[in-house]
Order: structure tokens, then C-alpha cells, then sequence
């Protein structure tokens, strides 16, 4: 804010100073900064923007990472930012700008087209990253939508070396063409300097043949239309650049995802419950958590190339949101209970709202107490049943507590659950002598054999590694699945001079019974491969390993009732320097590798460059003569079976493809902001400690699914969705009040699976806005049925497109 208040204020000065000298900037934060706390200066720039002295650009909430955030948080990173400006100076900018941040997302196409803007200017990846057709181009989104585009060399300089760098581009450029320049002193860009203003004045006498203009972005892309040139066309991502930023800091990435999920569920109950007139607005919450969500988007934070006391205050920050949404979910969470049945005597309720327009089927969760504490050396079975009266494959979990008596529970059971609505199931209790019971896993030579009609998993008690995973008698996996490869890294926190990381130096290892005993603070020794959970909904199987001074707990989470798996790795990481990687060999044949990206499925590299992907990745096997699901890919000649693998993580972004196995990218350990500015300056002190990113425990989970990868695809944006927005429990006793009704259900979707609703909440005006997206290369049609406003529809969405529509609110 600091920075802000004293760049705006130079600006406005010489914007008075100099009658043709324009100041662009952008970023709605930065102006709302200078409102609270200099309201005189930005009365200032509100006369400015009025004379064309000052100008409104890009008009977003702030230049946030342009890959890791989701194709719905753009659209409110664009939408909150361009309302800001509207509302206090009447302007709505139509060239979006991105200058420093490193690397863009191919799906920005269509968020921008549908934002209004026709052109966009960017300054990474340079043409030693990726080579484009030109410095001006046509970019090409996935739906074959296009904005004009500018690469830029730099987008500022430093004091008073703005003369040196308009001389080189003079001496460079036709006379008879036009040209865009970004100048302005200081990180980011900055303001003018006196020295450079003087300058463009020498200049412009010194070459009257040449016109150099104050000017804007959307003047120059006027022009660029009016000059009738032919733009050459680049039908893909921008990418990359400083691959270390999809990683570092992983934990500012994996709460920026939870809150990220945590709100458009949080927007969904909300709308559920207040479109029934159940909760008062919560609007202003809700809008209080969106800003913090784009805040951490910050393209110096997300990213994590921040310090460490940055990274404690964003950390506060999404915390800060995270607590927003919790409150207002419990809020929409009791509102939606309304209407249940008391519970019977001899039965604990439990009740699970799913936020999603369309059923869902898991295993889910529940902790609660018992009546009263049961002190006898018997133990209180659970068994669940849905509302129906039918038993559900349930069993009892170790719960998060520790207190030795038969009081606290965990129970775990596999169920459906109706869609937008509250489900009711009820649990009730068994005596059986001794504790809970684990049933062992079969054992085949070194391996637990996990086994189900349609799913058959291997865990070798040797490695600690799953080696086979076989559904409906396929086998997908290698030997040697999930294993922790150690990589040598750099203390480059950006990752800026590379685009892969394949130094590997060694594996995490299993332990040895005393080793295992030890990290488990056991005082008898056991195997470090053991069964932990065990009945009618899921077997847990669980791993040690270590690696020089760092640990790793690995859980393989296998339920009965589905052909997913996940997997749970508890990393305790003291190594600086280093990087880790998760490994899944595959028996794939020649597999494409295809990541989620904002609003879009890119096809991603598979040769050993490190990728940015968001809620999954997966390997896809191509069949004779596909072209893939993007436009412009390769053919396949050969025969495949068409198999695939799907990996849904909870918030990393990097992985990699080497010789048909997937590598997840978990966590890097780089010095902080540590940037390398050639070989003759040293970055880390060698003469104290110094801190490194990620030292200490981190918490990774997955969902891992093989299977016919056409269907795997098609559920793929959905299943993620869930596994990220997962359906809301509690244990709660309802007052049962009679003649109360149920609330209805707020949303229902009918369309195929691969239909996903990514947005569903109630607008500034009032309105119920619906977001739809189709990720593949075929149109789908959506039946919506909104029961609190009586409304139905049928959307048609074409391919890769989201279809936005908004409903009034009955009357």
C-alpha cells in the first residue's frame, strides 16, 4: 500500500506537470488502497482519468499467477475488479494485461472474450522459452475464440534508462510501422521518472520524422485493427516460465485451493438455503472471503517467490477466508437440516448436504461421541443406515482423539447422496467383545493383496510400493507405484533458468521395524508395512519410508465399493536444496498427458518438461487415428486399447512425464526469494543459517483411478469437483419440529457426466447466476431444474465452452 500511495502520487504530479504525459495502471487493490487511506489523492485521479491524463488499464483485481488459480476464480478476479472501476471512474477497460506474470493459461481466451476484452498484453515466457510467430499475434483459445496479443520485451526500466532503450527500438523499427513500448521505473513497472519524461522530449526533436506518443494499451490495439494487418495465429498455452513457482511454498498452494473450493461450495449452500428464505443475505461475507481468495492470487504469492513473514501473512490471510466460509456453511448447513425427524433412542443422526447439482456416491466420514462414556471392555459396533432403513457397509475408524475408552467415533460407510440437498442417515451401535476389529489382508508371497469383484491392489511389504493395480482384470500400473524420487534442486525459488527437473539422486526407502517403530513413537516393533483399518467399507494399508534426515507415513486408502483408490503421504521433509517427487509407472502405450486448466484440458508435454495442470492429470492412451481432444495435436497410427490414468490431487500443480510415468511434483525446498543474478553473485549467505521453503511436515492427498480413459475423461472434472467440494457432514440431532417441511432441492443437473457446474450463487442484484462447462469436443445439452424459483431450462453447451446463465429470483 505503501509503494502504491507514493507511485500514484508522483504520477498525479506529473500528469499535471506534463500536459501529454499518460499514466497507465491497473489493479482495482491498489485504487482502493489510495481511497482508504489517501482519499485526497484519489479524488486527484479521478480528474485525471476524466482529462485522459491518467488511464484505466487491464481493469482486474490485481495481475494474479496466470495458471494456477481455476477458470471461475479469473471470472471474479475480472468481474470484482472491473466492477470497482465502473463504479468509481465509469471505465471498462478492453485490453487485459499480465506483465509480469510467468506463464498464461491457453483457457484465459475464453474468460477474456467473455469479459470484453479484445487484446491482451503479456511479457513471459520470452522467445528463449517459447517461440512464438511474432510479437503481435492472434491467440487462440480452446473454443476457437481469439484476442489480438503483444508479447513485450520488458515491461519497465530503471531510472532514467528509458532514452537508451527508445534509441535501440528507433534504430530497430521501420519508420513506416507502429510499435508498443512499457516503460516506467521500478519492480512491476512502476512511474516515470523526470529524467525519462526530458527524454522523450530530446527524442522527439532529435527524430521529427518518428512520432513518439503518450498513449494506451487500447490505442494501440485501434490502431493494430485499423492497419488492416493479418495477425499470425498461436493455438496454445504460454508456457513456461520459472516451472519452480508451480511448487514452491506448497503450502500457500494447498490452502489457496481449500479456500478456493471452500467458496464456490460455500456460494452453493448459500444460494440453496437463502433462495428458500432460510438464511438472511450473507453477501458481504461472502464477499469479504472472495477478496482474500484474490488477493493470494497475487502472482508474487501464489507462486511462492515471496519471504517468509509474506508467506505467514498470506497464509493468515486465506485462514482469514477460510473462516468466513466455514461460518457461513454452518449457517446455510442448519438452515438446510430444517424439516428432519427426531432421531430414535437408540440412534445417532447423521446428516450430509451435497452441494453438487447431481448424486454423488462415496465413502464419507463422521466423528461424534457416544451417550456417555462406555467404560466397559465391551465395544460399541456402528452400523449406518440411510433413511430407508437399509444397512450401509460401514465400520469404525481410529478418531482423531486419543482418550482409551469407548466414548469418542469415527465411523466411515459408503453411500449415495441426492443431489443439493440434505441426506439423512442414522447410526446405530452393536456390543461386541474386545476393540474395534481389523480383519487382515491375504498375503501372496511379499505382497497384501487388496481384492474386490472389479478391483485387485498389491502393496509389497518389501518396498512399501503398490505393484499391481488391476481393474476389471486390467492391469495399469508397473511395479514400484507412489514411490518418492529425490531430485538435486537449486536455491532458485522461481525455478527461472530451467524447464525440468530430472537430477535424480535417490528414493525414499522403506524403514526397517526399528527405524518404523521409532518415527511411529511405538515401544514394540512392527512391521513397517501394516494393515490399519480393515471391514465392510474400506481396508487401510500403511507405509514408512525415509530418506536421508526426512520421513514419509504413506497411507493407501482402498474402499470396497469403488475402482479409486487414494493415497495419503505424510512427508516429513528436512532437506534444502532438494526436491520430491511421487512416480507412477504406467503400462501405458505411448500415453498423451492431459492436465486441468482454467476452463480447459490442455494436452501437456511428455517429455520430461515440467508441467502445470490443477485438480488432475492424466495419461491417456490415443486410439488409431485420434487427433486428441484439442485442436491442433498429433495423429496416432498405431493400436491402443484407449486405457488411461487419472490422478486428482488436493492442491499441486507441477508433474511431469518421463517414459510413461506420471511425476507429481510434491514440494521443493529452495532458499526464499532466492533469485540467481548470474554465476559471480552468490545468493544463499555463507556465513549464517539461513531458512529454506518447506521444512518440516507436509500433508499430500490423492485419488488415483485406471480405466478406460474415454470414461475416465468424462467424469474426470466432475470426480475432481467432488473430491475437492466433498459433500458437508455432521452429526446433528434436529428439533424435528412437526408439520416443518424439507427444504427443496436447490439445483438439480441432468446432462452427462461430463457437464460440470462450476458456479451457482446469488448476484450483487439479486439474480441466481448458473455456470456450466463443457470440457470436450462435442456440444451437450443440460436440463436445469432450480425448484425454489420453479424454473427449468435446457442449456446447450458448445464444445470447450462455459455457458453462463441467470435466473430472477421468484417473486
Amino acid at each position: 500500500a505503501a509503494a502504491a500511495l507514493s507511485t500514484f502520487r508522483t504520477a498525479a504530479d506529473f500528469c499535471e506537470e506534463y500536459g501529454d504525459y499518460v499514466f497507465n495502471h491497473n489493479e482495482a487493490l491498489l485504487y482502493q488502497w489510495v481511497e482508504e487511506y489517501e482519499p485526497e489523492l484519489f479524488a486527484r485521479i479521478q480528474k485525471l482519468v476524466r482529462a485522459g491524463n491518467w488511464h484505466i488499464m487491464g481493469g482486474w483485481y490485481l495481475q494474479p499467477d496466470c495458471n494456477m488459480p481455476s477458470g471461475e476464480s479469473f471470472m471474479r478476479q475480472i468481474s470484482v475488479g472491473k466492477a470497482y472501476f465502473q463504479e468509481k471512474f465509469g471505465i471498462s477497460p478492453t485490453t487485459a494485461v499480465n506483465f509480469d506474470s510467468f506463464g498464461h493459461s491457453r483457457g484465459l481466451v475464453q474468460i477474456l472474450t467473455k469479459n470484453g476484452f479484445d487484446s491482451y498484453i503479456h511479457t513471459r515466457p520470452g522467445p528463449d522459452r517459447l517461440s512464438l510467430p511474432g510479437s503481435v499475434y492472434e491467440w487462440v483459445g480452446y473454443d476457437g475464440s481469439s484476442v489480438a496479443a503483444f508479447r513485450a520485451d520488458c515491461y519497465g526500466n530503471g531510472y532514467g534508462q528509458l532514452e537508451g532503450r527508445l534509441r535501440r527500438l528507433i534504430a530497430e523499427f521501420p519508420e513506416d510501422d507502429f510499435t508498443l513500448l512499457l516503460w516506467g521505473m521500478g519492480d512491476h513497472g512502476g512511474g516515470a521518472s523526470r529524467p525519462d519524461l526530458e527524454a522523450i522530449a530530446r527524442l522527439r526533436k532529435e527524430f521529427p520524422q518518428i512520432e513518439l506518443l503518450q498513449s494506451t494499451p487500447e490505442a494501440y490495439f485501434r490502431e493494430l485493427k485499423t492497419s488492416g494487418k493479418s495477425l499470425p495465429r498461436h493455438c496454445g498455452d504460454l508456457n513456461p516460465w520459472a516451472p519452480g513457482c508451480y511448487t514452491t511454498q506448497i503450502r500457500i498452494k494447498q490452502k489457496y485451493r481449500q479456500l478456493e473450493s471452500w467458496y464456490f461450495m460455500t456460494e452453493k449452500m448459500a444460494a440453496a438455503a437463502y433462495s428458500q428464505n432460510l438464511i438472511p443475505d450473507v453477501g458481504k461475507e461472502l464477499e469479504e472471503a472472495l477478496h482474500d481468495l484474490l488477493l493470494a492470487q497475487f502472482h508474487d504469492y501464489l507462486t511462492g517467490t515471496s519471504v517468509q513473514s509474506a508467506e505467514e501473512m498470506g497464509i493468515r490471510i486465506l485462514d482469514h477466508g477460510l473462516e468466513l466460509c466455514s461460518r457461513i456453511r454452518a449457517r446455510a448447513f442448519f438452515a438446510l437440516a430444517r424439516g428432519q425427524k427426531r432421531a430414535e433412542a437408540d440412534e445417532i443422526p447423521i446428516l450430509i448436504f451435497n452441494p453438487h447439482p447431481y448424486a454423488v456416491e462415496d465413502d464419507f466420514s463422521c466423528e461424534f461421541m457416544l451417550w456417555d462414556q462406555n467404560w466397559s471392555d465391551q465395544f460399541s459396533l456402528p452400523q449406518v443406515f440411510d433413511e430407508m432403513g437399509n444397512a450401509l457397509p460401514s465400520q469404525a475408524e481410529q478418531e482423531e482423539s486419543h482418550i482409551p475408552i469407548d466414548w469418542r467415533k469415527r465411523v466411515v460407510f459408503h453411500a449415495a447422496l441426492a443431489p443439493m440437498q440434505m441426506n439423512r442417515f442414522n447410526c446405530k451401535f452393536t456390543l461386541v467383545r474386545g476393540g474395534r476389529p481389523i480383519a487382515p489382508l491375504r498375503r501372496e508371497a511379499d505382497c497384501l493383496i487388496f481384492e474386490t469383484p472389479r478391483l485387485r491392489v498389491a502393496i509389497n511389504c518389501v518396498t512399501g510400493l503398490i505393484d499391481e493395480y488391476r481393474r476389471d482384470g486390467e492391469r495399469y500400473t508397473a511395479p514400484g507405484a507412489f514411490c518418492l524420487r529425490v531430485l538435486r534442486d537449486s536455491c532458485d525459488a522461481w525455478g527461472m533458468t530451467v524447464s525440468e527437473f530430472r537430477d535424480y539422486i535417490g528414493t525414499f526407502t522403506l524403514l526397517d521395524e526399528i527405524a518404523g517403530s521409532r518415527l511411529s513413537c511405538l515401544d514394540r516393533p512392527l512391521p513397517s508395512v501394516r494393515v490399519i483399518e480393515n471391514a465392510d467399507a474400506r481396508a487401510v494399508v500403511e507405509a514408512l519410508f525415509g530418506y536421508e534426515d526426512s520421513k514419509a507415513v504413506v497411507r493407501y486408502i482402498l474402499s470396497k465399493h469403488s475402482t479409486a483408490i487414494d493415497i495419503e503421504v505424510r512427508l516429513y521433509w528436512n532437506e534444502k536444496q532438494k526436491m520430491v517427487k511421487l512416480e507412477i509407472p504406467s503400462l501405458l502405450d505411448a500415453p498423451q498427458c492431459i492436465g486441468q486448466v482454467a476452463y480447459g484440458l490442455e494436452n501437456l508435454p511428455e517429455n520430461g518438461r515440467e508441467n502445470v495442470s490443477q485438480q488432475f492429470v492424466m495419461l491417456r492412451e490415443l486410439q488409431e487415428g485420434e487427433t486428441g481432444i484439442c485442436l491442433e495435436r498429433r495423429t496416432v497410427t498405431g493400436h491402443t486399447k484407449g486405457n488411461g490414468l487419472l490422478l486428482i490431487n488436493d492442491g499441486t500443480y507441477g508433474s511431469s512425464v518421463e517414459e510413461n510415468a506420471l511425476l507429481v511434483t510434491l514440494l521443493r525446498s529452495p532458499g526464499y526469494t532466492g533469485h540467481p543474478l548470474g554465476p559471480d553473485r552468490r545468493v544463499m549467505p555463507d556465513d549464517r543459517f539461513s531458512a529454506y521453503i518447506d521444512q518440516g511436515e507436509r500433508l499430500f492427498r490423492f485419488r488415483f483411478e485406471g480405466g478406460p480413459a474415454d470414461a475416465l475423461l468424462a467424469e474426470a472434472g466432475r470426480k475432481a469437483q467432488v473430491f475437492h467440494e466433498a459433500p458437508m457432514g455432521l452429526s446433528f440431532f434436529p428439533h424435528g419440529t412437526e408439520g416443518e417441511r424439507k427444504p427443496l432441492p436447490g439445483l438439480e443437473l441432468d446432462s452427462a457426466p461430463s457437464v460440470v457446474c462450476t458456479a451457482f450463487y446469488r448476484t450483487a442484484d439479486g439474480k441466481y447466476l448458473l455456470r456450466l462447462f463443457n470440457p470436450l469436443d462435442t456440444a451437450q445439452t443440460a436440463v436445469v431444474r432450480i425448484p425454489p424459483l420453479e424454473r427449468m431450462d435446457c442449456v446447450r453447451i458448445p464444445p470447450y465452452e462455459f455457458v453462463t446463465r441467470e435466473y430472477p429470483a421468484q417473486t
